[in-house]
């Protein structure tokens, strides 16, 4: 029996141990409370075939579309055709989707070409499956350990060995392992608006990085368009969009219309952008989210959290105009992986947001995510049982490697400050001289190591770490795709490189 430690307590993590609890000693690590992730707030649902008039092609055509021509279709070939089975799973677990007429009632997302998202409590479906989990997570026979955060990988002779945790006690141990599985979700934390909870800090991204792992499609990070102006930016999912509520600008005019044709149910990235560029063009107000069409009874029970805090806030969303703006919430991005989960440092697993399993592409298809997670976790999970340290994939390709170039006037690093620099240069709309300026303010805050006597002192050391990869990788691109927007993209420059690999911290 071999002993896994799975970082991560959000869906993939969840799954992963549950699935790998049945044969080997698994050990669950999260640095806040157990259930405290981004699935938790995940609001629209779960996409998955599970209509007779629905298909896996379809979905696999959506999927590919949403992606921009960049996803890997073997990936997506494996998720839309195992997720239906990962959903009745999720059921059998005791999540409750929401259902009508007996049947599970129909979501409709933009980008999807069939209402194919089932949702749970409304728009509680993210609490509703964390809960499940984590309650089948506490009958196993899996070991939980709660605030106790991932170090650093352990390395030894060219294989994980294990993980430096820092615990609960405020002191760091080694615990060896015979795997590590990552499920430690995205960095939403690198921008100052992101609908990411706080612990969304790309801890695990940054220790498989700083161990010899290789990350991929960094600058791909999606902006979801409608988050609310308050302070916490609180999400409002776009199935409220897919209900039929529209985007107005000040002046009161829809106008997505003129950017796309599916208006505020084309792409995410395009929606994101249309928004920012109309904000721009009205001296940098919000827009608004009309919603009043839908009545105030049937915004209560489909959108029962959005509708409390939007009121907290002081809307009657049933009769006024909802502020909205865009904000950082998914990265494409992430460890390279395999189909099995298998990264490219032996011993080393990684599912969930902080994989880069090529299912999304340069752009998610919304409410893939929590599918991912599902999938690629009960994926690994069976790898665990059969795999071979010694037969472990070599590396895909070369490195990409650029060199640095420290600015001598860099304002004093905070995270706050790190936060404006990506915001500014790497939000949704980039330029090579902005993101030169950026890399070389990183460079320089990178020259010297940040202390590590607290938890949110290594956080930013993981946060400045990839913010500078993720800016290296947006200037590696020079055409404009998907969530990847450049100003001073040359017109007609094909989408050519499948993606540009980060070399490991050595």
């Amino acid at each position: 029996m071999a002993r896994v430690i799975v970082v991560g307590s959000g869906i993939a993590g969840l799954t992963t141990a549950l699935s790998a609890a049945a044969h080997h000693e698994v050990v669950l690590v999260t640095k806040s409370t157990l259930g405290q992730s981004n699935t938790r707030y995940a609001q629209g649902g779960i996409a998955g075939v599970m209509f007779a008039e629905d298909s896996v092609e379809a979905h696999i055509i959506d999927t590919l579309a949403a992606g921009a021509g960049l996803c890997d279709e073997e990936a997506v070939r494996v998720l839309c055709t195992e997720g239906p089975a990962r959903i009745r799973e999720l059921v059998a677990f005791g999540v409750e989707f929401d259902r009508t007429d007996g049947e599970f009632a129909r979501g409709r997302e933009a980008a999807h070409s069939y209402p194919r998202v089932l949702h749970a409590g409304g728009d509680a479906t993210g609490a509703r499956i964390e809960a499940a989990l984590v309650a089948r997570i506490r009958e196993s026979r899996a070991a939980i350990l709660e605030d106790t955060f991932l170090v650093d990988l352990v390395v030894e002779d060219g294989r994980v060995a294990g993980a430096l945790l820092r615990f609960a006690d405020g002191e760091d141990r080694f615990m060896p392992a015979d795997a590590v599985v990552l499920a430690t979700g995205g960095a939403g934390q690198l921008f100052p608006y992101t609908t990411n909870p706080a612990v969304a800090t790309g801890d695990g991204a940054a220790a498989a990085l700083r161990a010899g792992a290789r990350l991929a499609d960094l600058e791909f990070y999606q902006f979801h368009p409608t988050a609310l102006t308050t302070a916490e930016r609180f999400l409002v999912s776009e199935a409220v969009r897919g209900e039929g509520a529209v985007l107005r600008n000040a002046a009161g005019e829809r106008f997505l219309a003129a950017v796309h044709p599916d208006a505020e149910l084309a792409p995410r990235d395009v929606v994101a952008r249309g928004i920012a560029a109309e904000m721009a063009a009205q001296g940098g107000l919000p827009v608004v989210l009309d919603a009043t069409m839908l009545g105030a009874s049937f915004l209560a029970n489909r959108f029962p959290v959005i509708d409390q805090a939007v009121r907290a806030s002081g809307i009657d969303w049933s009769r006024q105009y909802v502020p909205v703006s865009p904000a950082a919430h998914y990265w494409m991005g992430g460890v390279v992986t395999d189909l099995d989960g298998r990264t490219t440092l032996p011993g080393l697993y990684a599912v969930g947001e902080v994989a880069r399993t090529g299912v999304h592409g340069a752009n998610r298809l919304a409410s893939n995510s929590l599918l991912e997670g599902a999938v690629f976790g009960a994926r690994a999970a069976r790898a665990l049982d059969t795999d071979d340290v010694s037969a472990w994939p070599a590396p895909p390709r070369p490195v990409v490697t650029i060199a640095r170039n420290p600015v001598s006037d860099a304002p004093p690093f905070s995270r706050a400050e790190l936060q404006r620099v990506l915001w500014d240069a790497a939000g949704l709309l980039r330029d090579g001289a902005g993101l030169q300026h950026a890399a070389a303010i990183l460079d320089a805050w990178s020259t010297a190591p940040l202390p590590t006597d607290s938890i949110r002192s290594l956080e930013d050391r993981n946060l400045l770490v990839l913010g500078r990869e993720l800016v290296l990788a947006a200037l590696a691109r020079t055409e404009s795709v998907g969530a990847h927007a450049r100003s001073d993209s040359p017109a007609g420059v094909p989408a050519t490189a499948k993606f540009r690999e980060v070399a490991p911290a050595c």
